[in-house]
């Protein structure tokens, strides 16, 4: 296993995500218990060290399996992470309640790492508000030896992440990004570790594999992979990109059965980052690939100075592209639920007045309709 230094820490590259546990009957509420007791115990054995759980993976239930079973082991040996989950604006007033019930749940005295979770649009606002008191209680837990360490984690804007930097960086030792060669452009990757870089904060990886789509690849990409390093299996090439990136200390990587466990591990059993030229030609294909798929907008905005419901289309267009070509997932769905309700995609009236001003001859109304029907919204 690799590891890798975090102030007086070694901590193994390969992480634990503990949101995508084996389930029982398809049924994420339900860990197979005996399945994932497995997982730990093969992955602790082997190596890792670092387990990240979180209030609401799982349905709650992730916290008590990685309290279940890592409390067999030594507290000093492995490192566990849990998270606040401001992402509901439902708890963004409970933080000492959730706190202290994670803690049992865990079965632990003090969490090693913990983070303020999933700093987007929809509750940016809510996190910065003093008037519920997170920083400061989270800041009061690492006083008292309850927190080691504090971080954040993020799927929101670029300009999301500098508020929040703007108002905590200061109290930040890490933050845990979407980050592969897939997201590296298409979600605007590469600015927001530029930023985090820019604040001195060590990266964690959350999504290296985006959710197990980057386990298989296309035709093309594969082919270029072979050319270039005939024995990585393709899993290995995400993983291989990140360990190219001196920025990045953890990779958290959601291992459903035992055979992805080990398969992980024997891939960070060495150190093959991808050099320069290898990691670009990544880029380029996929970037090709991205703007092959998705609706060619250039953000010429020319569109919403005609569209009578004052709809943002090319923001719009953008989380289109990014729920249609990942075959879906939470993103776009949590995007568009944070913006005001008469800006969402089913308000469009269907008039084509923007279609008659796109240069690229976008059926707007058609996305639009289509959009709103694919998340519900």
């Amino acid at each position: 296993m690799i590891y890798r230094d975090f102030q007086d820490l070694k901590l193994s590259g390969l992480g634990l995500g503990m949101m995508r546990l084996p389930v029982v009957d398809g049924n994420d509420a339900v860990i197979d218990e005996a399945a994932a007791a497995e997982i730990i115990d093969y992955a602790y054995k082997n190596g890792v060290n670092y387990f990240d759980t979180a209030w609401g993976y799982h349905s709650g239930n992730s916290e008590l399996v990685a309290g279940k079973f890592l409390s067999r082991y030594p507290r000093e040996t492995y490192y566990l992470a849990s998270k606040f989950p401001g992402y509901d604006l439902s708890n963004i007033n409970k933080v000492k309640e959730i706190f202290e019930r994670q803690l049992e749940k865990c079965r632990t005295p003090y969490f090693d790492f913990y983070l303020i979770h999933n700093v987007y649009e929809g509750n940016i606002d809510a996190y910065l508000d003093p008037q519920y008191g997170i920083i400061d209680y989270l800041l009061r837990q690492k006083e008292n030896g309850r927190i080691k360490h504090i971080g954040f984690s993020a799927h929101g804007s670029v300009d999301v992440i500098s508020r929040f930097l703007a108002a905590y960086g200061e109290h930040m030792e890490f933050c845990q990004l979407q980050l592969n060669y897939m997201d590296w452009h298409f979600q605007n990757a590469e600015e927001k570790l530029a930023l985090v870089r820019n604040a001195n904060i060590p990266v964690w990886v959350m999504e290296p594999l985006r959710g197990g789509k980057l386990a298989s690849a296309s035709k093309e990409l594969s082919a270029e992979f072979e050319k270039m390093r005939p024995d990585e299996s393709i899993p290995a090439w995400a993983f291989r990109f990140l360990q190219a990136i001196p920025d990045v200390t953890v990779v958290l990587s959601g291992m459903s059965n035992l055979e992805q466990v080990k398969e992980n591990i024997k891939i960070w059993s060495e150190n093959k980052p991808l050099t320069e030229c290898e990691f670009n030609k990544v880029i380029e294909i996929i970037d090709s690939q991205v703007s092959k798929a998705g609706v060619p907008c250039t953000q010429c905005h020319y569109c919403t100075s005609h569209c009578p419901k004052g709809l943002p289309i090319p923001e719009l267009i953008a989380l289109y592209n990014e729920h249609k070509i990942t075959g879906g997932g939470f993103l776009a769905p949590m995007a568009v639920e944070s913006m005001p309700e008469n800006e969402r995609p089913a308000n469009c009236v269907g008039c084509h007045s923007c279609e008659r001003v796109c240069p690229q001859g976008i059926m707007i109304s058609r996305i639009m309709k289509e959009f709103s029907e694919m998340i519900g919204m």
